[in-house]
């Protein structure tokens, strides 16, 4: 046996160059027992009987086995070198356990099954290798997926730059220039995986601010082109997309995404571009404070019916939209000019002289930009 195995491993030196150191030194010593633990067990399995499962004898093997994928994994290699050492080593045991069993008298026979359980046992080793590798991979990709799930949550979190360079080390993460946040439902952000670049933090769960069963996405490098590609590819997604920053700046973008859960969509399954919606996301950014702006704007309004301030607040609004240009007025509000001149008087005695302050005129643009009247409040052209 000792013999067989020497062989083995000498045979593999030579022809699998990646495990030449690997059976130097101390551990050279460890890897010959195993490979001696390996043919023992396989002699085991020979001299069973049928009626015993196969697989107890050779545990200890596939135990090792299973280990040395796991093994593998973690030292970054392929399984390709371990595979071919299998193969080799099945060989060169095979031609000397075979030479042993010709000069015993063996029959053709009983040396066919000989050969098929040599070549079954070494298939269980590679499958339970296999099993082992994949399973390390499973468990480091889970480990370095929650890391990054954590660094996530600290950059929308707001964490110090130390934390952050740290968090990202131990998720082997290389931080891009820029990150953008966006913000997708679940099931549509699965769907988006394929296309996005590879370096994208995502995260689920308890974020503040985020509606429920919500994802966020930290999505590299989304400028210019690039941007305005992302965006086609979100088409009918209902997506929102924050603005570029720095990516230990990227709170910021989280939290311009987070505000614009509140934009009015056209469609339910609209995309928004948060650069694209600046004015809405800067008037609706204190709600209290814009409602008191209105109010006190249009104070000079409060004594009109209620029946007529609605068509002197559109009235109001379009002269400020066309710089007074009574012909534009008259076209947008589908009235006559006449009507726009008799209104424009109503709004002189009311207003006075604040309608020639520059600071009056941008709070009454700002208070009806926030709470515009629907056209359909509008006088018709017969009235």
């Amino acid at each position: 046996m000792p013999t067989v195995a020497d062989e083995a491993v000498e045979t593999i030196v030579l022809e699998v160059p990646s495990y030449s150191r690997a059976f130097t030194g101390a551990m050279g010593t460890a890897i010959r027992t195993a490979v001696q633990l390996a043919l023992v067990n396989f002699l085991d399995l020979a001299r069973t009987d049928s009626s015993v499962d196969p697989a107890q004898p050779i545990a200890p093997s596939t135990t090792g086995a299973f280990e040395l994928g796991r093994g593998e994994a973690r030292s970054g290699r392929s399984m390709d070198a371990l595979l071919a050492a299998y193969r080799v080593g099945a060989r060169v045991s095979w031609r000397g356990l075979s030479r042993e069993a010709v000069a015993a008298g063996v029959s053709a026979a009983t040396l066919g099954s000989f050969a098929e359980l040599v070549f079954a046992y070494i298939d269980a080793l590679s499958a339970a290798s296999l099993s082992g590798y994949a399973e390390e991979l499973n468990l480091v990709g889970r480990e370095r997926e929650r890391d990054r799930e954590r660094l996530a949550e600290l950059l929308v979190r707001g964490a110090d730059e130390e934390a952050l360079v740290d968090a990202a080390r131990r998720a082997e993460w290389t931080p891009p220039r820029t990150l953008s946040a966006v913000l997708l439902s679940d099931g549509q952000a699965r769907s988006v995986f394929g296309v996005i670049d590879a370096r994208t933090l995502a995260v689920s769960g308890d974020l503040p601010g985020v509606i429920g069963g919500t994802t966020l996405l930290l999505v590299p490098e989304l400028s210019g082109r690039d941007r305005e590609r992302f965006m086609r590819q979100l088409q009918g997604r209902g997506a929102i997309v924050g603005p570029d920053r720095p990516w230990l700046q990227v709170r910021s973008s989280f939290a311009r995404a987070v505000r614009a859960q509140q934009l009015p969509r056209v469609a339910r399954r609209e995309s928004i571009d948060t650069d694209e919606h600046l004015v809405g996301l800067l008037l609706s950014g204190d709600p209290e404070l814009l409602a008191d702006l209105y109010e006190q704007a249009l104070a000079p309004m409060a004594s009109v019916r209620p029946t007529t301030r609605p068509r002197l607040e559109e009235t109001l609004r379009s002269w400020l939209l066309h710089h007074g240009r009574r012909d534009l007025m008259a076209a947008h509000l589908y009235v006559h000019p006449q009507t726009v001149r008799y209104r424009m008087g109503q709004l002189r005695e009311l207003f006075g002289d604040r309608l020639d302050d520059p600071e009056e005129v941008l709070r009454l643009t700002i208070a009806l930009a926030v709470r515009p009247v629907s056209l359909t409040d509008a006088t018709s052209p017969s009235s």
